[in-house]
Parts: structure tokens; sequence; C-alpha cells
């Protein structure tokens, strides 16, 4: 590594660590990551718990998301396109918050190789922002450019829980050293949420999280289809930082379940995230600009030397990268519960409390549920079904109020 870019690395870890109470993190996944599973210290209890109202009456709406999915894993490359050094940052899969800080850490650096002083950053999403806010505190004079503000992207339509491995590469086909550098992005990443917790609007917190077994499952997903993609688990590598799951024994828990598994995960608001990085980068004075870029070709129409490419999912069209397959995954919203502060996963239904709704998610019996699915168009039908799943959990009525 050059003197310069070891700079320049250092430049931008020095931003990260700074970014205090009005920075971003976090994103999504379906079935959020696969934690470790210990035994439960006896005498523990599941405390007294709120009851999720579930009904198909309560939805307030339905949003669909469609995660940029690369076998090799996230795009970190550098490319020339005409005039404009160009540095790749997209197709994290479910993994787009969750890696966000660590992989703009990453392209930040990159971009600032040379000295260059003024960059463009295609994109609004969770990338897009973060590489920005990055850049801008590193000493760069950074404008976004894109189509659509953060609420209109499909970043914003993330369920919002620490995930850094859903999704984001096929385990057979990554380079050797991938493994290494994903622990790098998820490290430098989770480092950055700790800052955020206990802030208003709670940007970042903790809940706890209930996985429910029945019968004689020993996991919440099944096995792995045959001919389906090898999606790379890597939760092992951050035993020492991530809290662990843990079984419960009959009596430690209200659930009517067979077994149930408890832990605590981190989770993000991801309204009040993008709101905050938002105004951070304005404020300290960054520019945003509405642009459609349909060809690289027109990259061509910017000022600045060095963009940042962090368009996720659109970059299959603006590049013409047929390596992203798109993962479809849906999310039925349900009036907010203040009072509930608790995750669970039941029969394939992710639940996940937050500040704007309550998010109800089906994420299938395996990983390969939703891939290769371009349709982002709300499906009533399965938002329904999932509701009515957990108000089963719950004894109540689907259509009840």
């Amino acid at each position: 590594m050059t003197e310069a870019r070891t700079s320049n690395r250092r430049a931008v870890l020095a931003a990260l660590g700074g970014l205090g109470a009005t920075s971003l993190a976090g994103c999504v996944s379906a079935g959020g990551a696969r934690p470790l599973v210990t035994a439960k210290a006896p005498g523990f209890v599941v405390p007294p718990l709120a009851p999720l109202r579930m009904s198909a009456d309560r939805i307030t709406k339905i949003t669909v998301c469609l995660r940029p999915f690369r076998a090799a894993g996230p795009r970190l490359d550098v490319e020339t396109v005409g005039d404009k050094r160009v540095v790749h940052n997209y197709g994290h899969g479910g993994s787009g918050w969750s890696l966000s800080w660590g992989s703009s850490t990453i392209a930040a650096g990159k971009a600032l190789e040379g000295g260059t002083k003024e960059v463009a950053v295609i994109g609004c999403g969770a990338l897009g922002l973060t590489s920005a806010l990055l850049l801008q505190r590193a000493g760069a004079k950074v404008t976004i450019y894109a189509k659509e503000r953060t609420p209109q992207t499909r970043s914003f339509r993330a369920t919002g829980t620490w995930s850094p491995d859903s999704r984001v590469a096929d385990a057979d086909k990554v380079a050797p050293g991938f493994p290494a550098l994903w622990e790098e992005m998820a490290r430098t990443s989770y480092a950055t949420y700790q800052t955020l917790l206990g802030l208003p609007g709670e940007p970042v917190s903790w809940s706890d999280r209930y996985t429910l077994l029945e019968g004689a499952a020993t996991s919440p997903r099944g096995p792995r289809p045959p001919g389906s993609v090898h999606f790379a688990e890597y939760g092992e590598r951050l035993r020492d930082i991530v809290p662990g799951f843990h079984d419960l024994a009959a009596g430690q828990h209200p659930f009517p379940v067979d077994r149930v598994r408890h832990g605590t995960s981190m989770q993000f608001n991801v309204t009040d995230l993008a709101h905050q990085l938002t105004n951070d980068f304005l404020l300290e004075g960054g520019r945003i600009e509405t642009m459609t870029f349909d060809t690289p070709a027109d990259l061509a129409r910017l000022k600045q030397p060095v963009v940042v490419n962090c368009t996720g999912y659109g970059a299959r069209a603006l590049w013409k990268d047929e390596t992203i397959t798109p993962v479809r995954g849906q999310i039925a919203w349900l009036a907010p519960q203040p009072e509930v502060r608790y995750g669970v996963f039941y029969r394939h239904v992710s639940v996940l409390p937050r500040p704007d709704g309550i998010v109800v998610q089906q994420v299938g019996d395996s990983d390969m549920w939703g891939y290769g699915v371009a349709d982002e168009r709300p499906d009533r039908a399965e938002a329904e079904a999932a509701v009515a799943t957990i108000a089963g959990l719950f004894g109540t009525a689907p259509a009840g109020t």
C-alpha cells in the first residue's frame, strides 16, 4: 500500500470515528443474521411481553424492495469512463445498511487517492449517503446526484435489522480474500453503530428477539434446496462482538411452541437515520442535485473528476451489470405499537417493531425465497397471510382490531 493510499485511508477512518450523534447505519434482510446459539443460563424467564396486535385491517402500507445480490460480493473496484475515474460501491444483497460504513470507508479511500478534492456520488440510498458523508468529513467537496431522494429509494424500504451477511455473496464464488474483507467492513460498521445508541429518535437500538421452533425443527429455515445458491454465512467471525442466542426451556417463555431461542439484536430506525444523515450532509456543506443517468456516458455531464457509483440495484440497468440478481422482499407495515420492544420469527414470518410501524415479512423456508424475482408490485395476499400467521400465534383473529 502506498503512503498516499495509507494517508487517505486514515483520513476516512478518522472521519468515520467522528460521525457523532447524527449519522446513519443499518440495513436489512429477510430473516436477519444467523446468530450463534448456546445454552441458556438457568433462572432466566422472559419478562412480560406486550401482545402484537395482528390484523389485516391494521396494515398501513405494503412495500417491496429488490436486494442487489452479486455472487462475488459487493463491487468495490475502480474503472475509467471517459475522463472520469469511477469507484464502484454497490451489490450488497440484503446487507447494504449493515455494511454501509465499512464498505463506504473502502470506497471513499479509493476515491481520495491522488489527492482529489471534488467528488461526485451517484445515488442517494444507504451507500450513497454514507459514502458522501465520509468523503466530506475527510476533506472533499461532495455533490450527490440522484434521480430520487432517499425516501423514494429501495434502501428506504429496508427491514432495519443488523444483517451483515444476508445474501451478501455466494460462498462458492467469492475470491479467497473476501471473507476477511467482509469482516473488515462488518466490524467497521458495527463500531460506528455503537456511537449512535441512546440518541433521540433511536437511530440505532437493541431489541429482544424470539425464534420459535415447532416439532422436530432445529432451525428456523429449512435445508438448502438442491441446486440453490450457497449464500455466504460469516457470522462466526463476529462472535466476539455480537451477542449470541440461547435456547429457552419450557417454563422460561410464554409461547405455545416446543422450543424458543432468545437473543438481543441491533436494529435501525431507517426513517430517522436517513433523515438525520441527509441533514448532516447538507448542513456540513454538501449538495444534492436531481439528475438521471441512463448510460455511463452520461457521467460526462459532471464537473467532478472522480465519481463514486452507489446505484444499488439500479446498476444492473445503468452499468449493464448482469452479475446483479434481484432478490424480492416484501414488508407489510402495521400501525406502530410503542409498547412492543421485541421481535419474533415464527413459521417463516419475521416481525420487527420500529417507531414508524410493525414490520411483518414473509421470508420463506430458505434464502432462495424471492431470488431472481424482479416484480416490485405489492402482493396483498402474501401480506395478509404473513399477518395471519402471527395473529394465530397470539390467539387473535386475522380480521380483528
